[in-house]
């Protein structure tokens, strides 16, 4: 791609503001620079001087030379020219189905379908499916998808990530992946960042699912088991990340298989991850838990609060910025001791260490309107990534309390994780995966490591004529806010709309304020529930001219910024602004300063006569209807209607609207009626903006400024691409002080420039600009990204062990709760037996003769968990006569394995009657032969046969306990499959816990010259395998309890 010039006219301040901009340039044959300090290079003072016509275009050209030959010389360039020949397949089918009609267009899901389950493929089918779903998206949103539209959902369907610049349609490539996959009937999970974007896209795209026969669901917050268990039996079901996973967490905690809310056994089969870079990665570090339980320390934290505040930085405590880690010293112990009369802060009947660290955690990392804002006596996060609050998120491990305490709220106890999976885990459960980013390629490697996905770059529809100016360094953060000041009101006074990304709420108030002294109008968007409410407002007319907004961060917005504004939302607020007086009465109070609004400079929509006169109709119809009615809505349910209306309008034919409102002329249709005004409305919308844009473009289009570098060029690369949408031009700048959080997390030496600065020109608030500077920023954020990556790929192997382990249990789980009662059953008598098998296994050695075996101790062991199940004759068994039976069978040569029982001992009872009880009393058999933990000896077959004897008596004892007590058979399984799951849950709640503190603790045997990763590998599986042999035990235990006393142990599981 080539990127074109702008006119410099566009990009250089008016004379006025020029004596702020001059700049120091850093000559590129400077010294090499060292990862993470700066030093100082020679430094040369130039004025701004304008190159050359030729001089430019020798540049382009040489620059226009190298990006063909890198291009040609990519992987990248091949894989998507072969994809090309999918585009021109799908294009040659394209005119044979248009001619066909609407209901055979439909009728092509069934075709597809019959013709998969003869045996063809999907791949078969593929080129004409994406015919397919090119025609109805045609057909019912106006939308036809582009060729390279076409190779991104090829892409998708490959299980590759799509990487699709900002603007390039990505939700609309995923009707053609979600289609396709869909046929097979197992359900396609389109997942987005946000409840909105999957209500959207729901709606939207599901209209062209829908019409081809396909069913759609959506997952939203608040949903009840119900509704949720519908919505996933949908051929293509739209969610959330959050939401998903939690679906999968609870039911993984769910009691019964009726709770059940996904497509079990198979939930998951092909996914398209929307933003998956945030997702998968920017995301990733941070795992879904679900809590149970509090514990009982709530009041330790507002003490440590307040011993945190006497504790000063590096005197009695250490921080470290760039993993957000705090170390006492000497001093601070000793006073943190002193302040709490205790002798040990680590003492384990009364520990405040944890509490003491946590308390400078959130003293020094965790900052209001920067990781959390308070909201209604709550501390509410704010996602660093969105800029949105999740209300649902709390800090683990006491970092919420702690701020908490801090901020003087109410306290909300420490809770037990009960579940937890990161989203890394969760989409790998996934056959098969694929997602859309506008900024993946920079993270590839870490897509294949991590996912085995590769990334495909797709080219866009048109070329990419975005300039991206050079990035300007500060030496004070004084200097670069006031130079974004000016920019902003020089651009503003060219006309050109503004986009300004900022990293917190604390910075966009700041900048908001410095534009309110200049009295210059603009939008904010940040957390604060004022703005969140007007998001999709806010963003969707920043491309007007005049417009500045100044937004937290862009990922995931989900709206495009289009130049001259986005007709359907302007369309929108008209009738809302001329309709919900009439309807409404409680219209919530506007918080936002009108006065410095960008709305007082935008231009008025010119609506024409007639949408006017429909305005007015439907206005005095509402009244009508109000007052005839006798009823008013509230605010939301009002809008809610006009949503409805609009909705109503894309659905149906202008014709049939109006058949609809005469048909019901004397019933007062308020809905038909708001669709055809708001239909009337976008015409003249769309006219306005279509005229603005061409204006806008001619100014130069959008200009994006960023604040500050991020520590990943992808969130950089995500604000950037907000520009030059689809071949329009813009522009875009970065703005960074060297004392901003990313110089000082990583170290960066800084204080030089500062000093020099002041020595050249008296002034430290001039930028540094050059080569140089941005090679030095890049190898910066390319350190930053190293870094987390290796913080991400630990946790990743970290969380590997834990992922066999939770499948494991998992799948065991939905073993239990979907499959048939003879199979809980067969559960409880493999755990019989194993527990059988371990009893003998401490007390014996193959190696030697019975005669050493601790045969007392194994017979009490026995006899004291089996309890009152066993018949009186097996307790009249003594060591002598267990001695010598064993004695007996040693070198037995052949037999009976149905029939077997140790010589002059009592006879099981005889409740293996039938083939399947003699199955799986000969599989118990073989299991125990093969058993690799029973070590090999001269009496190995003699301790196979023990444990095959003992194993049976339990199982029997236990069957003919029950058959004996009369109680039916289907509660028998009920109790069964009850305690089964509960014992299960319990130890595999405690497993993780166990998990979490081993997690913290093998980084300090890091001292030792041991490996973290192999320690928690090695301590982890011993753990996992002592809480399943205490689920096998404590299952034993209960059932043999309940079914001796079932009126003392029903209230625990049933």
């Amino acid at each position: 791609m080539t990127t074109a010039t702008t006119s410099s006219a566009f990009l250089l301040p008016p004379p006025q503001f020029r004596h702020r901009q001059g700049t120091t340039l850093l000559c590129p044959r400077t010294a090499s620079f060292p990862p993470l300090t700066l030093r100082p290079p020679t430094i040369r003072i130039h004025r701004r001087s304008t190159s050359s016509p030729i001089s430019s275009s020798l540049k382009e050209t040489i620059g226009g030379v190298r990006k063909t030959w890198s291009d040609l010389s990519s992987l990248n360039y091949w894989v998507v020219k072969d994809y090309y020949r999918l585009v021109n397949s799908v294009n040659a089918l394209e005119p044979h189905i248009q001619k066909l009609s609407d209901e055979q267009l439909s009728a092509k899901t069934v075709e597809f379908r019959q013709r998969l389950n003869q045996g063809v493929t999907l791949a078969d089918i593929q080129a004409e499916a994406f015919a397919v779903v090119r025609e109805a998206a045609k057909r019912k949103l106006g939308m036809r998808h582009f060729d390279v539209q076409i190779i991104g959902g090829a892409v998708l369907h490959d299980g590759s990530i799509a990487e699709m610049k900002t603007g390039e349609g990505k939700t609309l490539v995923s009707t053609l992946a979600a289609y396709l996959n869909a046929l097979s009937g197992e359900g396609v999970h389109v997942v987005t960042v946000n409840d909105y974007l999957a209500q959207r896209d729901a709606e939207w795209m599901g209209r062209v699912h829908r019409f081809l026969g396909l069913s759609v669901g959506l997952i939203q917050r608040g949903m009840k088991p119900e509704e949720r268990r519908s919505n996933y039996k949908c051929d293509i079901t739209y969610t959330n990340n959050s939401e998903l996973g939690f679906d999968y967490l609870r039911d993984n905690l769910s009691g019964s298989s009726e709770q059940l809310v996904m497509r079990w056994p198979k939930p998951f089969h092909f996914a398209i991850v929307d933003e998956v870079d945030s997702v998968l990665i920017d995301e990733g570090r941070n795992p879904l838990l679900i809590s149970g339980e509090a514990s009982k320390d709530a009041a330790r934290y507002p003490v440590a609060t307040r011993v945190a505040e006497l504790l000063m930085r590096g005197l009695h405590y250490n921080v470290e910025l760039k993993d957000n880690s705090v170390e006492l010293t000497e001093e601070g112990i000793v006073l943190a001791e002193m302040a709490l009369e205790t002798n040990d802060l680590w003492n384990e009947n009364d520990p405040w260490a944890r509490f003491v660290l946590n308390a400078l955690k959130a003293k020094e990392f965790y900052r209001r309107d920067v990781q959390y804002i308070v909201r209604n006596g709550k501390a509410l996060i704010i996602n660093e990534l969105t800029g949105r609050v999740e209300e649902k998120r709390r800090w683990s491990e006491g970092i919420h309390q702690a701020v908490e305490a801090k901020e003087g709220l109410k306290i909300q106890a420490d809770s037990v994780v009960v579940a937890q999976i990161t989203y890394q885990s969760l989409f790998k459960l996934y056959p098969k995966l694929s997602g859309m980013t506008g900024t993946a390629k920079t993270e590839e490697k870490e897509f294949l490591k991590m996912f085995q996905v590769p990334v495909i770059e797709v080219p866009t529809n048109m070329p990419n004529i975005r300039k991206d100016l050079p990035i300007q360094a500060f030496a004070t953060v004084r200097g670069k806010w006031e130079f974004v000041r000016e920019e902003i009101e020089y651009m503003f006074s060219l006309g050109r709309p503004v986009l300004v990304g900022t990293t917190s709420v604390e910075n966009s108030e700041y900048l908001s304020a410095l534009l309110r002294e200049r009295e210059i109008p603009h939008n904010v968007l940040n957390a604060r529930p004022k703005y969140a409410a007007r998001e999709a407002e806010i963003v969707a007319q920043a491309g007007r001219k005049n417009a500045i907004t100044l937004s937290t961060n862009m990922a995931g917005r989900g709206t495009d910024i289009i130049l001259g504004g986005n007709p359907k939302m302007l369309a929108r607020k008209i009738l809302e602004d001329a309709l919900l007086s009439s309807l409404t009465q409680n219209a919530p109070d506007d918080e936002i300063d009108s006065g410095s609004s960008s709305d007082k400079v935008l231009s008025k929509v010119k609506v024409g006569p007639s949408s006017l006169g429909l305005l007015a109709k439907t206005t005095l119809m509402s009244k009508y209807v109000c007052k005839s009615r006798g009823k008013r809505w509230t605010y939301d349910e009002a809008r809610t209607m006009i949503l409805e209306s609009i909705e109503m309008s894309q659905s149906l034919e202008l014709m049939e609207l109006e058949k609809l409102v005469e048909e019901e002329k004397e019933m007062y249709p308020l809905g038909p009626s708001i669709a055809l005004a708001y239909l009337s409305v976008l015409k003249d919308c769309e006219l306005h903006c279509y005229n603005e844009g061409l204006e806008v473009k001619r100014l130069g289009g959008l200009h994006v400024i960023g604040t500050s570098l991020h520590e990943s060029r992808r969130i950089d690369n995500q604000l950037r691409g907000r520009a030059g949408r689809q071949g329009d031009p813009g522009s875009t700048r970065f703005m960074v002080s060297l004392q901003d959080e990313m110089f000082q997390k990583f170290n960066f030496d800084t204080e030089w420039a500062v000093q020099l600065i002041s020595r050249i020109t008296n002034d430290e608030d001039i930028p540094i600009e050059g080569n140089a500077i941005v090679k030095q920023l890049l190898s910066l954020q390319i350190n930053a990204e190293k870094y987390f990556f290796g913080i991400r790929k630990s946790l990743v192997e970290f969380d590997e062990v834990l992922e066999v382990q939770r499948k494991h249990v998992y799948d065991l789980r939905q073993l239990i709760l979907t499959g048939d009662p003879d199979g809980c059953s067969q559960h409880i008598f493999q755990y019989m037996q194993a527990v059988a098998d371990e009893i003998i296994l401490k007390n014996v050695d193959p190696t030697k003769h019975p005669s050493s075996w601790n045969l007392r101790r194994l017979l009490k062991e026995f006899n004291d968990i089996s309890g009152k199940v066993l018949n009186d004759s097996f307790a009249e068994i003594t060591e002598e006569n267990m001695l010598q039976s064993l004695t007996q069978i040693h070198g037995l040569n052949s037999m009976d394995v149905a029939e077997f029982h140790l010589p002059n001992l009592p006879k099981p009872p005889n409740s293996f009657r039938g083939i399947r009880m003699k199955s799986s009393s000969l599989k118990r058999w073989l299991t125990i032969c093969s058993d690799d933990s029973i070590k090999n000896g001269k009496f190995r077959s003699t301790v196979n046969l023990l444990c095959k004897y003992l194993g049976d008596f339990l199982i029997a004892s236990y069957l003919d306990f029950i058959q004996e007590s009369g109680y039916d058979i289907t509660y028998v399984k009920e109790i069964e499959r009850a305690v089964l799951v509960k014992t299960l849950d319990c130890f595999w709640r405690d497993h993780l816990v166990n998990m979490n503190r081993l997690s913290s603790a093998v980084n300090v045997r890091s001292f030792g010259h041991r490996n973290p990763l192999e320690e928690y590998k090695i301590d982890g599986c011993r753990f996992f395998i002592s809480m399943l042999s205490a689920t096998r035990r404590v299952t034993v235990e209960s059932l043999l309890r309940y079914w001796s006393s079932p009126m003392e142990s029903q209230e625990l599981y049933v």
